[in-house]
Formats: C-alpha cells, sequence, structure tokens
C-alpha cells in the first residue's frame, strides 16, 4: 500500500514537474515573440520617419523647382518688358548683324553673244574667317560677287563651292579686322508644324527685311535648279519675296533652321506659300563644299510616280501607297540592282502620260515610303554613294526584297 501510494505521489510529481517545464518554455515563447514584435515596430517606426523625411525633401524640390520656373519666366517676362521687346524683335537684334545682302554680275549668252546681267539675294554668316552661305540660284553664272553688310561695309567674295541639286553656295571673303558673327544652327528633324519662324533677307533690295509666320507643313519635295528633288523642305508662311532667296529661316531662339530658297506664286511675289531648305542638309552640303567645292549626292537612278487610287486601279494593287518605276537610268545603281520599270503607255485622268507595269517601291530598310518624297528623304539624311540600301517592292503583286548599292 505504502509502495503504491510512493509510486502514485512521483507520478503525480514529475506530472508537476512536466507542467510546470511547459509552462516556463511557454512563457519564454510568447516573452521571444513580444521581443520580436517590439523589434519589428521599432523597424516599421523607423521606416516611416524615413518615408516622412524622403516626402519633406521631395516636397522641399518640387517647391524650388516651381520657384526655379517662375523665376526664369518672370526673367523673361521683365526682360521682354523692360526692353519693350517681343520675341522677333529680341531675334532680330541677335541676328541682324550676320545678315548680308548678295549682288552677282551675272553671264548672261545669247545668240548675239555675251551679256551682262544683275541679280540681288541674301546670305548670312557661317564662320568667323569669313564664310557666307547663300542659294545657289543667287549666284548661278555670276562673274563677280559682293556682299554688303548691314553697317555698309562691302567686300568682294569668292564662290568656294555649289550644289544645282540642294540649291545651296557657300561664298568666302576676307573680313579683316572684322568681327564676323556666325550664326548657330537647330537639329530640322525636331520642327513641328505650327511652330514660328522668322525669315529676315532682302527682298527687292530692301535691306534687312523681317518677315514672321509659322511652319505650315514639313516634308515637302522641292525642285532644285539643277533638276533633282530638294527633300524634306519647309513650307512656311513669313512673307517671302525675290531677294530673300538665301537668308535664313529661323526659330524663336535664333537659330537658323532652313534657308530660304523659293515662292509657290504665280505672280512672281509673295502668295502665302514659302519654302526653305531644311537645316540638316545645310550643314552637311555646306561642309562638303567647304572642304571639297562640291557635294556628292546618293542617287538610284530612276524616274516614277506616287500611287494614288488611279494608279493602284490601273495595276490591280490592293493599297494605294509606293513609288510606282516609270524609268531606269542606263548603268545606274537601279539597273544593276535589276529594278524593273513599266512598258505599257497609259494617259491618266489628268492628262499625263506614263508607263505602268513596272516595280512599286513600298519600303526602304524596312520603313514604309509612301511615294518619292519619302524615299529621297530617307537617303539624302542617312546614306552617302556607295552605302547599300534594301528595297522593299511590289513586282506582279509580289512583295520581294531587292538590295541596291
Amino acid at each position: 500500500m505504502n509502495r503504491a501510494y510512493i509510486a502514485l505521489t512521483i507520478v503525480i510529481v514529475a506530472a508537476l514537474i512536466l507542467s510546470a517545464g511547459s509552462l516556463i518554455l511557454y512563457q519564454l515563447s510568447i516573452n521571444d515573440f513580444n521581443i520580436k514584435l517590439l523589434q519589428l515596430s521599432e523597424k516599421i517606426d523607423d521606416l516611416r520617419s524615413r518615408l516622412s523625411n524622403y516626402e519633406y525633401r521631395l516636397t522641399d524640390i518640387e517647391e524650388n523647382l516651381s520657384i526655379l520656373r517662375s523665376n526664369i519666366s518672370s526673367t523673361a517676362v521683365l526682360t521682354l518688358a523692360q526692353h519693350n521687346l517681343t520675341a522677333p524683335e529680341m531675334v532680330y537684334e541677335k541676328v541682324k548683324d550676320s545678315i548680308v545682302l548678295i549682288k552677282s554680275r551675272i553671264v548672261v549668252e545669247t545668240i548675239f553673244g555675251k551679256t551682262y546681267a544683275s541679280s540681288e539675294g541674301s546670305g548670312f554668316v557661317y564662320s568667323p574667317d569669313g564664310y557666307i552661305i547663300t542659294n545657289y540660284h543667287v549666284v548661278e553664272n555670276a562673274e563677280s560677287v559682293q556682299v554688303f553688310f548691314p553697317d555698309r561695309s562691302v567686300y568682294v567674295a569668292k564662290i568656294i563651292g555649289v550644289d544645282p541639286y540642294a540649291d545651296l553656295a557657300v561664298l568666302k571673303i576676307e573680313p579683316g579686322e572684322k568681327t564676323l558673327n556666325p550664326l548657330a544652327f537647330s537639329d530640322s528633324s525636331k520642327l513641328r508644324v505650327g511652330q514660328p519662324v522668322i525669315a529676315i533677307g532682302n527682298p527687292f533690295g530692301l535691306t534687312a527685311t523681317l518677315t514672321a509666320g509659322v511652319i505650315s507643313q514639313l516634308n515637302r519635295l522641292l525642285e532644285s535648279p539643277g533638276g533633282r528633288g530638294i527633300p524634306g523642305v519647309i513650307q512656311f508662311d513669313a512673307a517671302v519675296n525675290p531677294g530673300n532667296s538665301g537668308g535664313p529661316l529661323l526659330d524663336y531662339s535664333g537659330k537658323v533652321v532652313g534657308v530660304t530658297t523659293a515662292i509657290a506664286s504665280t505672280t512672281g511675289e509673295f502668295a502665302g506659300i514659302g519654302f526653305a531648305i531644311p537645316s540638316n542638309i545645310v550643314v552637311r552640303v555646306v561642309k562638303s563644299l567647304i572642304e571639297k567645292g562640291n557635294y556628292e549626292h546618293p542617287w538610284m537612278g530612276i524616274g516614277g510616280i506616287d500611287v494614288n487610287m488611279e494608279v493602284a486601279q490601273l495595276m490591280n494593287l490592293e493599297k494605294a501607297y509606293g513609288l510606282l518605276i516609270t524609268a531606269v537610268a542606263k548603268d545606274s545603281p537601279a539597273e544593276k540592282a535589276g529594278l524593273r520599270a513599266g512598258s505599257r503607255v497609259i494617259t491618266l485622268s489628268d492628262g499625263t502620260r506614263i508607263n505602268i507595269g513596272g516595280d512599286v517601291i513600298i519600303g526602304v530598310d524596312g520603313i514604309v515610303v509612301f511615294g518619292l518624297a519619302d524615299i529621297l528623304s530617307y537617303i539624302e539624311e542617312y546614306k552617302r554613294p556607295g552605302d547599300t540600301i534594301t528595297l522593299k517592292i511590289l513586282r506582279d503583286n509580289r512583295e520581294i526584297d531587292i538590295p541596291l548599292t
């Protein structure tokens, strides 16, 4: 009996000890959890504090930016107000001394022999050492050229190089002690329709005349004096007249975006449409004219017509876009590449006679083209003689890729 009692007592005591141990372990687990929870809470509080600090700093930066923008705007407005100037006036004051009048003595061949005529145009300073940019047609067939500055100083100019296909020419004067201020150029690929522009030139010999307008359209194709299309031409509505040719077309920062070259008019005077050679072409051509006296244009050796609905129907084309090849020059890159012109002559509704049945160019180097202007713009901007392009053409309504060099 005593042994049984003792055994039972031992069991009870052991159970109590185990229970107490479990309670102690449980308590320790609770305490450990509470400690970890407290640590996590402290980390969260620290992150909240940091986030609050970053938000404060961000707010401070935004306020400073707002103040800076306001100051810049206020300074510009104040500067204009103090001098009572508009943006065109500021541009004019900045560039006026760099715009020149160009007078040329032209040789004219007649059935009675050689005679002379004169022409006038505009130009502007390209470099401090006396290089002047103008149009080719301003100095075409010129025997002598003079450059007149707004301060009435006059210089004899030498024709350094010409490019009739881009209608550009570079003259050179010896400025001596005179300080020349060349005009800066802007990137014409970033121009937008509606952007304000300024033209400065010498219409009808009226020196340093400013007119203002906007860009009416981009990427026009204009025939040059050399008979080749000038791609990427800027159309604008600032008034220009005979004598403006060769002058700069400027943005409101005073940078050259183009060189005024022609107007569209039935009377020979301004009718709301002017054209300018884009600055990106000007910079590229002028550099070559100074270095070599000429500029080599990439060419394909084809003639063609943009595909419209009428042409598409005649050719049984599904879509009306691309350039229909109507002629391929002998020994040209196009002939060597295997491009084909049509042989069947038809008359369009407007009276134009064309050859149909030839290849239709619908892409260049993976870029969709809608007509000749797109093709010329691409190769003038990105390619040089000797480079290879890949043309995507439609031949018998099948797409074919043809390399052309």
